[in-house]
């Protein structure tokens, strides 16, 4: 049997590993915080927005895990009171998405969750060096393949 290219056995282990993980991130932060791991998305996009809001378009651009789900996701949020949204004041096509009080109070909830389980699913498992090399690699990709707006 030939030998695997170095490159496709490097992009089949981040897929492998990036599908284990997510899937544990996923569980814990709804067992343990009730908050899907999409909503966690879009909720922390918004809590670091300016003035903590975006317009849907710049949301779906921005999150990182729910880009095609976007708009329903926020209907889910919308319907529990942790977001609204509301047009532009200079433009009433736009629409824009803000997060609220209670769902501020929902990111802060899940936070540490998410954070406990980042440690014990990825960086507990890495060596410093390794975390650095692999942040450093995926950085360089990340900014090489993303298209220019």
């Amino acid at each position: 049997m030939k030998k695997e290219d170095p490159g496709v056995e490097a992009f089949g282990a981040f897929l492998r590993a990036h599908a284990v993980v997510i899937r544990l991130l996923e569980d814990d932060l709804e067992g343990e915080a009730g908050v899907p791991l999409g909503w966690y998305d879009v909720l922390l996009t918004l809590e670091r927005a300016p003035g903590r809001r975006l317009r849907m378009q710049e949301l779906g651009d921005s999150v990182v895990l729910s880009r095609s789900r976007v708009s329903r996701i926020v209907d889910d949020l919308e319907r529990q009171g942790f977001v609204s949204r509301g047009p532009c004041d200079a433009d009433r096509r736009v629409v824009y998405a803000s997060i609220t009080r209670p769902g501020r109070v929902a990111l802060r909830h899940a936070i540490p969750s998410h954070l406990r389980a980042i440690d014990a699913y990825f960086s507990s498992l890495l060596t410093e060096d390794e975390l650095v090399t692999i942040r450093r690699a995926l950085a360089r990709v990340a900014e090489q393949t993303t298209p220019a707006h």
